[in-house]
C-alpha cells in the first residue's frame, strides 16, 4: 500500500470562496463548543471538595461521563435540531474537526505537546472532506461536496494508478489549497543498502558536511527578509487591532512568512537530489531537533530547519530514488577520529579535527561525516550481513515499480505536500 499527499493551488470563484469561508467558521464554533466540553470536565474534577477555590467552582455531576469522540459526535448530530447552520456543513467534515481534537487532547494527555486552545476567528486555516467520488478529478477541476466544481492549477498529472481517497482544503497567506491523499494497491520494497555510502553531519556554520568532504554553507532564508517583516510589524503596530487596514497588513506579514517558507523547503529538495546523485547510502544522526530548538541558538535553527531535512524531505527523497537512508547513535560523533577510532577531546569552539594518534588533520564536521558513516555501515552489516539475500531481485522490482508511478508525473523531483 503506498499513501502520498500532493498539493495543488485552487482558484475558487467568489462563491465558493464565501461557501468556504462559511464552513471554516462552522468548524471553528464546532472546535472551541467541543474544547469547552472537555475542559470544563476537566475543572470539575481537578481538585478534592475539600480544596475547591473560595471564589467559584465549576461542577458537574459525579457520573457524568467524560466528553470523548463518540459523545461528542453523537452529541452534534442532536445539536442540529437547535442550530440549524450545522446543517449547512457536510457531517464527516465537522466530525474531522472533533477526531483532530481527540488527537490533540490525547498528544497533550501523554505529555508530547501542550494543551489545546481555543481558536479564534480566521486561526481554523483548514477542513477535510474524508470521502471522495471516484471521479472527483477532472481536467477543468476538483468536484467537492457542498462547493461543486473547483478549478485547479494542475501543475502535474495524477498517474492511473492512485486513487483519491481525501481532500483537505488549506486556506493560506498566498491562497487556497487542496493536499489530495493518494492511494495506490502496490507493496513498494523498502531501498536496500547498496551503492556508494555517505555519511552526513549538519550544524550551525555549514548546514552540512558529507563523508567525502562536500561542505554546504548554511542558507539563511529568515534573514534576507527579516528586514521586510520587521518594518511591516512596525506598521502594524499603528494600526488598530481587527480593522480593515490591520487585515491587509496581516495578510503582507503572511504572504512574507510563506514566502521564506517556500524558499527553504525548495533548496531542501533541491539539496536532498543532490545528495542522492551520488550515493547509493546516506545516513544521519538520530537528533531530537526539537530540544536544540530550545536553546540560545533556537532561532537559527528553525531558520535552517534542519529537522524537516533530515526527518522529513531526505528520507522521502531517498526513498524515491531508491537510496538507503538510515540513523546512527549520535553519541560521541564529533569525538572520536575516523580514521583510528581514538578519542579526540575537542570544544565546540574548535573547528579542526586534530588526531594526535595517527595524525589526522581535517575540517571538525568532515570528520564526524565520516565517524557517522563507519557506524551506518557496521550497523549494516550486523543487522544483515555485508549481502542481503534478493537485494538485486527486489531493488530491480522497486525500479520497474518506480518508473510506473512517477514516470508520469512531471517536476514530481522539486515538489512533495
Amino acid at each position: 500500500m503506498l499513501n502520498m499527499t500532493w498539493e495543488f493551488k485552487l482558484e475558487p470563484t467568489e462563491a465558493q470562496v464565501s461557501g468556504i469561508e462559511d464552513i471554516l467558521d462552522v468548524c471553528r464554533n464546532v472546535w472551541n463548543f467541543a474544547l469547552r466540553e472537555r475542559k470544563d470536565w476537566l475543572d470539575s474534577r481537578k481538585s478534592p471538595v475539600n480544596a475547591c477555590s473560595i471564589r467559584q467552582e465549576f461542577i458537574l455531576p459525579a457520573d457524568a461521563s467524560f466528553p470523548s469522540y463518540a459523545r461528542q459526535c453523537k452529541s452534534l448530530t442532536a445539536a442540529k435540531a437547535d442550530f440549524p447552520r450545522l446543517k449547512t456543513v457536510n457531517a464527516q467534515v465537522l466530525q474531522q474537526v472533533i477526531r483532530k481534537l481527540e488527537a490533540s487532547w490525547e498528544s497533550w494527555r501523554l505529555k508530547r505537546s501542550g494543551l489545546p486552545r481555543f481558536k479564534q476567528p480566521r486561526r481554523m486555516r483548514s477542513f477535510a472532506f474524508p470521502q471522495m467520488l471516484k471521479n472527483c478529478v477532472t481536467p477543468d477541476g476538483i468536484k467537492l461536496p457542498q462547493l461543486g466544481l473547483v478549478k485547479v492549477r494542475w501543475s502535474r498529472d495524477i498517474p492511473d494508478l492512485f486513487e483519491v481517497k481525501q481532500a483537505r482544503i488549506v486556506r493560506k497567506a498566498s491562497g487556497y489549497f487542496v493536499m489530495l491523499s493518494l492511494q495506490a494497491e502496490v507493496d513498494v520494497p523498502a531501498a536496500v543498502p547498496h551503492g556508494h555510502p555517505v555519511g552526513i553531519d549538519v550544524g550551525l556554520e555549514y548546514f552540512l558536511s558529507t563523508s567525502d568532504g562536500e561542505q554546504v554553507k548554511r542558507p539563511r532564508f529568515f534573514d534576507r527578509l527579516h528586514r521586510k517583516l520587521k518594518l511591516l510589524q512596525r506598521r502594524l503596530k499603528t494600526k488598530q487591532k481587527g480593522s480593515a487596514n490591520w487585515l491587509k497588513l496581516q495578510q503582507k506579514i503572511g504572504r512574507v512568512h510563506q514566502r521564506i517558507a517556500d524558499h527553504r523547503k525548495d533548496w531542501h529538495f533541491k539539496l536532498a537530489h543532490h545528495l542522492c546523485d551520488g550515493a547509493g547510502m546516506i545516513f544521519v544522526e538520530d537528533l531530537d531537533f526539537r530540544i536544540m530548538a530550545k536553546g540560545m541558538l533556537g532561532k537559527h535553527m528553525l531558520d535552517a530547519g534542519l529537522g524537516q531535512f533530515t526527518n522529513q524531505i531526505l528520507p522521502w527523497v531517498c526513498f524515491k530514488r531508491d537510496v538507503y537512508y538510515g540513523k546512527v547513535d549520535p553519541r560521541g560523533t564529533s569525538q572520536e577520529c575516523p580514521d583510528c577510532e581514538v578519542e579526540v577531546r575537542k570544544t565546540l569552539s574548535t573547528r579542526i579535527h586534530h588526531c594526535h594518534n595517527c595524525g589526522s588533520i581535517k575540517p571538525r564536521d568532515v570528520a564526524a561525516a565520516q565517524v557517522i558513516n563507519t557506524r551506518g555501515q557496521r550497523g549494516i552489516e550486523t543487522a544483515c550481513g555485508v549481502d542481503a539475500a534478493g537485494a538485486e531481485v527486489t531493488r530491480s522490482s522497486w525500479l520497474a515499480l518506480k518508473q510506473e508511478i512517477f514516470g508520469a508525473t512531471q517536476g514530481i523531483t522539486t515538489h512533495i505536500a
